[in-house]
């Protein structure tokens, strides 16, 4: 993917590639490893690879930080070959070169730079589910940028408007309300072979921790209130499934049984917090026995109608044969 000639090639002066020929670079990357997709999962993955894209592009707070995006995904591809001099030696020759090349564009040509690749994108509305959870992205596909923050290096926090006169002195000032809580911008990051980015956007987005998706049976809420009816009606539920009196069958033979939980031991501690809260709340018992003389005489029934299975009629042969006698008559 380093190769001297490949690098020389992507860093030529030329017009944006198409997304067909994108897709077959990429395709080809990902086929020089031991990955073998077929062309639905490619596609799945070349829209994953766009989105993701278009995200650090589109929250990218200026047209220079799009360098700064760019590094740290260089940095982690560097941190991933630690131990490949002639690896690292291929990635940090073509960080060089980027940096020779685009360090020197002035902030109008960053931007037109930007705005060259939103309009590649912007047809490209693919939902991602970790982009909907963490709500950068909205149902309808477009993402959505954040009223809240720290503005970009180089601008000030929004809400104030200076008036000047024609000689260039400040006359009057007003404030608006700016519909967010922006905060002074953080350090620049470094734009040197290596260094602090500062900026997140370019890093791993999956190693995010995000609280929903970290809850755990073992700390429930405090306002749960346990119902103490579950463990009958999960008796009654096995009952109507088939599963009566397991207890009396041999040990050898395998039952019928619902697990609600993820181990043993937290079925164990759930039952034992039931069992030490249930003499605050009024229990109501359900009765779900079986009934013996009931399916007795409901045993009784379908034994008939197997009966009757067993030795079935056949009204359409009868028809036949009365037929044939009623020709030989004839």
């Amino acid at each position: 993917m380093f190769n001297k000639a490949f690098m020389d090639e992507l860093l030529k002066p030329q017009q944006l590639y198409s997304h067909r020929t994108l897709k077959t670079v990429l395709t080809r990357i990902a086929h020089a490893s031991i990955m073998r997709l077929n062309p639905a999962s490619m596609d799945r993955l070349y829209e994953l690879m766009v989105m993701a894209f278009k995200y650090q592009v589109f929250l990218c707070p200026r047209p220079k930080d799009l360098l700064l995006i760019s590094y740290n995904h260089i940095d982690t591809i560097r941190e991933f070959v630690k131990d490949t001099p002639v690896v690292v030696n291929q990635v940090d020759e073509t960080h060089r070169k980027i940096i020779e090349v685009y360090s020197s564009l002035s902030e109008g040509e960053f931007q037109l730079l930007r705005q060259t690749l939103l309009i590649f994108f912007q047809d490209m509305h693919v939902r991602v589910s970790l982009f909907l959870k963490i709500q950068v992205q909205n149902p309808n596909g477009r993402f959505a940028l954040s009223t809240s923050g720290p503005v970009p290096h180089g601008t000030e926090v929004p809400g104030l408007i200076r008036t000047f006169d024609s000689k260039g002195r400040e006359v009057r000032r007003s404030e608006f309300p700016t519909g967010g809580s922006y905060s002074s911008p953080i350090r620049e990051g470094c734009f040197e072979l290596h260094g602090d980015r500062i900026i997140r956007l370019g890093l791993n987005m999956y190693t995010v921790n995000h609280p929903e998706e970290t809850h755990t049976s073992k700390a429930p809420s405090t306002d749960d209130t346990p119902n103490l009816l579950a463990k009958e009606e999960l008796n009654l539920l096995a009952r109507l499934m088939g599963s009566m009196k397991a207890e009396n069958k041999p040990k050898a033979e395998t039952g019928f049984r619902i697990n609600l939980f993820t181990t043993d031991e937290e079925e164990e501690e759930a039952g034992a917090s039931c069992g030490a809260e249930e003499s605050l709340f009024g229990v109501i018992n359900i009765q779900a026995m079986q009934d013996e003389q009931a399916a007795t005489e409901l045993a009784r029934i379908a034994g008939q109608f197997a009966e009757q299975q067993e030795q079935p009629e056949n009204p359409s042969g009868n028809k036949g044969d009365d037929l044939l006698a009623m020709m030989d008559d004839l």
